[in-house]
């Protein structure tokens, strides 16, 4: 039986054991196992792998010993409960040993569970699962998850006060997160929040979400574009010291007002500018970085380019005579006293 994607989200929440059989197939390895881990938590529960009613089966052993799945479908458990096969990374060739098992399959067997990478239309897979009336087929599409998906995730980890301002950014990082590292920032949003009854926020999404940018190299640009030259200086000293190199400083330098030169140049406006951004820019970082477009306005931020450019090119030329340090000083103080200047 073939699944829509709507039938497939919510048999992934809530699985039954009433078939035989399920193929969970796609092109994205991570999002793949994600889905199967999440209908196996689901149909066995989370003691399965001790209770030993969870059988895994190397796709390379059924082609040596062919008796093999339908020997563990049929095989008796110690404990009460659900059971499972599990057979990861399936092909074509595998295609006669399942329609097998799932000939000889009766109620009380345990359900095949199956992986496959990406299946043409054409797969004898697919036809099997999709054309079998005991077995579910599931195609998983690198599509970002919508936002009763995004629902569930939370749901699923006791993460359910949010306030809106941290949901629009729990979705951002969503449609640019890889799953795996979504689920990771999920989780970890549900170990901060553990015992707190307060709204989660965008500064505690922020926190937990994965670092693009050290907090005092942040510091540091920020301090260039809004003007606060005296603070420079000691920044740079404290980045030197954690062995930052002058060139990493001019790159970041480089990504962030070009950032705001796209968020200014946006006839929609900074916002709309920043959020066209990617990697995505969220939280009061967002906020801040809208400001800055703003208050420095398209022109200013191309002079301020050329400045930066101009620091990139001395820094990679073979004839610069100045230590690279205060190469890029000077340059973020040149920028500073842009900013202030009218």
């Amino acid at each position: 039986m073939k699944l829509t994607p709507r039938d497939a989200a919510a048999l992934f929440a809530r699985p039954t054991a009433d078939k035989a059989a399920m193929l969970i197939y796609g092109a994205d390895g991570m999002r793949v196992s994600l889905k199967r881990q999440d209908f196996l938590k689901g149909l066995l529960g989370p003691e399965a792998e001790e209770e030993m009613r969870l059988t895994r089966l190397a796709a390379g052993d059924l082609r040596k010993d062919k008796a093999a799945l339908l020997d563990a479908v049929k095989a008796v458990g110690f404990f009460p409960g659900p059971r499972a096969v599990l057979v990861d990374d399936i092909a074509d060739g595998l295609a006669p040993i399942f329609d097998a098992a799932l000939a000889d399959w009766l109620p009380g067997d345990a359900m095949i569970v199956a992986t496959a990478g990406s299946l043409a239309a054409r797969s004898k897979l697919r036809k099997l699962f999709e054309s079998h009336l005991h077995a579910w087929c599931a195609a998983i599409y690198a599509d970002p998850p919508s936002r009763a998906e995004i629902d569930a995730e939370l749901k699923k980890v006791g993460v359910q006060n949010i306030d809106p301002a941290a949901l629009q950014d729990i979705e951002l990082l969503a449609r640019n997160l890889d799953p795996g590292d979504f689920r990771q920032t999920v989780e970890k949003l549900a170990l901060y929040k553990l015992n707190d009854s307060d709204p989660l926020t965008s500064e505690e999404v922020l926190a937990m979400a994965p670092a693009t940018l050290d907090a005092e190299l942040d510091d540091l640009l920020n301090a260039a574009a809004e003007g606060q030259t005296k603070d420079i200086g000691p920044l740079m000293s404290r980045l030197d010291g954690q062995g930052i190199q002058p060139v990493f400083m001019c790159i970041t330098a480089t990504r962030h007002f070009r950032t705001l030169h796209v968020a200014a140049s946006d006839p929609k406006g900074a916002g709309a500018g920043i959020a066209k951004m990617r990697p995505p820019v969220f939280g009061p970082r967002r906020d801040r970085m809208i400001r800055q477009a703003q208050d420095w306005g398209m022109r200013k931020l191309e002079s301020a380019l050329e400045i930066v450019l101009e620091t990139d090119l001395s820094l990679r030329s073979a004839n610069r005579t100045a230590p690279e340090l205060a190469v890029v000083e000077r340059m973020l103080i040149r920028l500073s006293m842009l900013r202030s200047a009218r």
